[in-house]
């Protein structure tokens, strides 16, 4: 599937056009400064979404979370083999509630 809508893009309005140039989609040789150095002679820009910053800082959190509780796993592993284990699906409902809020913005 073609991508229509790049803006700031050499030719993207010829494309949006149904128009195809052979000179804006041309690959263009190196300057000599980007043959030198290896780099392009301008630097391109990323900005991140609301979203994707959300995610990226939930992720620096969890990278910085131990693995795995043992303690809870054996707690909840005695629990299921007594028959004291319960789910309390209200509160799982709220959670995932919750999480969908976060990040809808």
């Amino acid at each position: 599937m073609p991508i229509n809508n790049i803006t700031g893009f050499p030719g993207s309005q010829a494309q949006r056009n149904g128009e195809s140039s052979q000179a804006e989609t041309a690959r263009k040789e190196p300057t000599a400064p980007q043959s030198q150095t290896g780099r392009p002679s301008s630097s391109d820009t990323v900005t991140l979404t609301d979203a994707a910053a959300q995610l990226r800082s939930l992720e620096n959190t969890v990278g910085e979370l131990p693995v795995m509780d043992s303690q809870r796993v054996e707690d909840i592993q005695r629990a299921i083999e007594n028959g004291s284990y319960e789910v309390d699906a209200e509160r799982v409902a709220d959670k995932m509630m919750q999480f969908e809020a976060d990040f809808s913005g």
